[in-house]
């Protein structure tokens, strides 16, 4: 029952989540009292996530970490440069704004990168070591990018955000890990049974943050608009910059499609929540925008890299026989 519960959440989460993230900001917008649930529900979502870490994947990837490298390099800098850019070409002057959009491609990605690098045939030891490294690294990472882009600019909580990150992510990843090699692999099974409550946690997280940036919804003007689509292009460049830059560098099909997964999501719940309590509010806006179509975007992604590979794949066939006639 459980794994045709969380059968059906995988299938449906690009549906409910946009739902999820309207009651938010309308009817249920009293539940941002609870805000200071979230880093124990996300302490529960990253710990539950790692018990099904098979650290023996990691071995091959490590043997060859030239992938890695590069999907951190695009995750780490290439994409907050980018948003650093964009913040500052459309909105000039709105330090919050553009705090927002360097936090929402700062934050590292999250754990379902690997639900999604699967089901769509990437190689899960190399999505698995850039999930675990950007998730380890994200209380370094985080607060360095911010201070180096955005300075003093904004008053953060440095310490906070160090702390929020570690408790949210890095200590509770830890923690399923080490249960995961104790038990030599058996917790597995229990990470199964906990991962259709870990998607219904996730869901709650967004509740919850939609309804904190509530007020900045009563009103959907132009620069709501505006904002919502500059995150959409940039996440679209995150994907496309993954898929392509293995696809050039002839790399393998399964790295193409967990560079382009790694590359493009981010753990938005994390950086919702960071936005939230570590920032002014107005900074919370892009990420929780985000929400709404990162999962749609997951799933389009990897329909779009599948074609694309497999239309690339029938024209290579095409062109050998063609030299064999």
């Amino acid at each position: 029952m459980l794994q045709s519960m969380n059968y059906f959440l995988e299938k449906k989460m690009p549906l409910f989540i946009p739902l999820i993230v309207i009651l938010g900001v309308t009817v249920l917008s009293g539940l941002s009292a609870f805000s200071h649930w979230v880093q124990w529900i996300f302490a529960f979502i990253s710990f539950s996530s790692c018990l099904s870490f098979n650290l023996n994947e990691v071995k091959s990837t490590v043997a060859k970490p030239l992938p890695v490298l590069v999907s951190l390099i695009i995750l780490q800098l290439i994409m907050p440069s980018m948003a650093f850019a964009a913040g500052h070409l459309f909105f000039a002057g709105d330090i919050y704004t553009i705090t927002g959009l360097i936090l929402m491609f700062t934050i590292p990605t999250g754990v379902i990168t690997l639900m999604w690098s699967s089901i769509y045939g990437g190689k899960v030891g190399l999505t698995l070591v850039t999930v675990l490294i950007g998730t380890l690294l994200s209380p370094l990472l985080v607060p360095l990018t911010l201070d180096i882009l955005i300075g003093a600019q904004v008053a953060i909580d440095i310490v906070g955000l160090i702390q929020g990150l570690l408790w949210m992510i890095v200590i509770p990843s830890l923690l399923g890990m080490m249960v995961n090699r104790i038990t030599k692999g058996e917790s597995k099974a229990l990470g199964k049974k906990l991962a259709p409550f870990s998607k219904l946690s996730m869901m709650l997280v967004i509740l919850i943050n939609s309804a904190v940036v509530a007020p900045y919804f009563e009103q959907i003007n132009g620069k709501v608009v505006v904002i919502f689509l500059l995150v959409f292009a940039l996440a679209c460049t995150g994907y496309l910059i993954g898929f392509f830059t293995p696809v050039m560098l002839k790399w393998d099909k399964s790295i193409a499609v967990s560079l382009m997964y790694t590359s493009g999501m981010r753990n938005t719940g994390v950086g919702a929540a960071l936005a939230v309590t570590y920032f002014p509010p107005a900074t919370a806006l892009p990420v929780v925008l985000a929400v709404l179509f990162q999962q749609f975007l997951a799933s389009f992604s990897g329909q779009f890299a599948e074609r694309y590979l497999s239309s690339e794949k029938s024209v290579r066939a095409i062109l050998k026989v063609g030299k064999t006639s």
